[in-house]
C-alpha cells in the first residue's frame, strides 16, 4: 500500500462510498417524480450512468489504463457529476418551474456549446494525459518549433491545444451573450465564474508545460477542468428554470 496502489484503493474506497448515496438520490428523485417530469428523468440517467462508469472502472483496470478507457471512464464520471448538478437545481427549483417558461433559446444554447466543447476539450485531455502526451510539445503556440506534427502525441497534444482555444472562444462567447440578454442574475454568474475558470485553465496548461508536468500541478489543471465544465452546466440550468416568463398579449391589456 504505498505509492500509486494508495491512491488506487482510495479510489475505490470512495466509488464503494459514493454508490448507496448515488442510490438515495436516485430513490428520492422518483418518489418526487410527480413534481416535475426532470426529476425521474435525471434520477434514470444518474443511474444509467453511474451503472456504466461502475463497468468502465473494471474496464479501465482490465486494460492497464489504456488511454481510450481511461478517457471513457473520465468522461462518463463527469456525465454523472453533471447530472447530479442538474438535478439538484431542478430539485430547488421545482416549486417555479410550472410558472416559468423560456423565451429565447440564444443564451442557453450559447451556454449549452460551451458546456460540451469544455467537456470535449476535458475528454482530449485526459487522453493527453494518459497517452504520455503531455510533454509531446514543449514550444507554444507551435509544437517543437514546427507548425506541422508528426508523431501521434503531438497530434493530440495540438489537438487539446486547439480543443482549448475554442473552449475559451466558446465561454466568452456565452457570456457576452447572457450580459447582454435578458437573463437570470445566477445564470450570468455561472458563465462568468465559467470565464474566470477558462482563463486559470490555460495559465495552468502553460506552467504544466513549462515545469515540465509536476504532479501536483497537473492534478490541479485535471480538477480546473471540471469545475469550468460544471460552471457551464450549472449556468445551462439556471438559464432554463429562470428565463423571464412571456407576458400573454391579451393579459397586457
Amino acid at each position: 500500500m504505498s505509492g500509486g496502489t494508495v491512491w488506487e484503493w482510495t479510489h475505490r474506497l470512495l466509488a464503494m462510498l459514493l454508490a448507496p448515496l448515488i442510490v438515495a438520490v436516485c430513490v428520492a428523485a422518483w418518489r418526487h417524480r410527480g413534481r416535475s417530469a426532470l426529476l425521474a428523468a435525471a434520477g434514470v440517467a444518474i443511474t444509467a450512468l453511474f451503472l456504466i462508469q461502475v463497468a468502465l472502472g473494471a474496464a479501465t483496470v482490465k486494460l492497464d489504463n489504456s488511454p481510450f478507457s481511461v478517457v471513457l471512464h473520465w468522461g462518463t464520471a463527469m456525465a454523472v457529476v453533471a447530472a447530479l448538478t442538474a438535478l439538484a437545481i431542478v430539485a430547488e427549483d421545482e416549486g417555479r418551474r410550472a410558472s416559468t417558461r423560456v423565451t429565447s433559446s440564444v443564451p442557453t444554447t450559447m451556454l449549452a456549446t460551451a458546456c460540451g466543447v469544455a467537456f470535449f476539450t476535458m475528454c482530449l485531455g485526459a487522453y493527453v494525459s494518459s497517452s504520455g502526451a503531455g510533454l509531446a510539445c514543449l514550444t507554444i503556440p507551435g509544437c517543437a518549433g514546427n507548425v506541422v506534427v508528426y508523431t501521434p502525441g503531438q497530434v493530440v497534444q495540438m489537438l487539446h491545444r486547439l480543443a482549448a482555444a475554442a473552449t475559451v472562444l466558446s465561454a466568452v462567447g456565452a457570456c457576452a451573450i447572457v450580459w447582454t440578454r435578458p437573463v437570470a442574475l445566477r445564470a450570468r454568474l455561472c458563465a462568468s465564474a465559467g470565464l474566470f475558470l477558462v482563463f486559470i485553465q490555460v495559465i495552468l496548461g502553460l506552467l504544466n508545460v513549462a515545469l515540465r508536468l509536476p504532479t501536483n500541478l497537473r492534478e490541479m489543471h485535471a480538477a480546473n477542468a471540471a469545475l469550468v465544465f460544471l460552471a457551464f452546466v450549472a449556468a445551462t440550468a439556471f438559464s432554463l428554470m429562470d428565463a423571464p416568463a412571456t407576458v400573454p398579449a391579451q393579459e397586457r391589456r
